[in-house]
């Protein structure tokens, strides 16, 4: 099936990935906002509250925290519980880090802006592929 959305950006890691997509507003903390154990969210009031990363194209705005998030990603990718892949906003170097550590594709500064159609895009699959500094979101179909 064709994709129903593709969504062009910045390609900062490496790397192909499919999974479901996981949309957020909020910034993510990695150290202390995501168990390594088990991929969940674990902040308090965060809009994935219980929620797994883990196997998910994870959509958030920027990370935040301790630069020990950057170890905690590569923990969730030993463990098999970090995100398929990434897509930032405007990623910083915890997140980049961290992905380039766990070999998690990432990009930033997405167009259109995910976050403006998310309404449409959640419940979907999509595959992201970083190739060459170019970053690109496919929308699949419905899960």
């Amino acid at each position: 099936m064709g994709a129903a959305v593709e969504i062009r950006g910045r390609g900062l890691v490496g790397g192909r990935a499919r999974g479901r997509l996981l949309i957020t507003r909020d910034p993510i903390s990695f150290y202390g906002g995501v168990d390594p154990e088990t991929g969940r969210v674990l902040e308090r009031g965060h809009e994935l509250y219980g929620e797994s990363v883990a196997g998910a194209i994870l959509m958030f705005p920027y990370g935040k925290g301790s630069t020990v998030g950057s170890y905690t990603l590569l923990r969730l990718a030993k463990r098999g519980k970090a995100p398929a892949g990434v897509v930032n906003l405007e990623s910083e170097p915890i997140v980049v880090i961290g992905c380039v550590l766990g070999r998690i594709p990432l990009m930033d500064r997405p167009s259109p802006n995910p976050f403006d159609m998310r309404n449409e895009l959640e419940g979907l699959e999509a595959e992201i592929s970083v190739e060459g500094g170019v970053g690109v979101v496919r929308v699949l179909r419905h899960v």
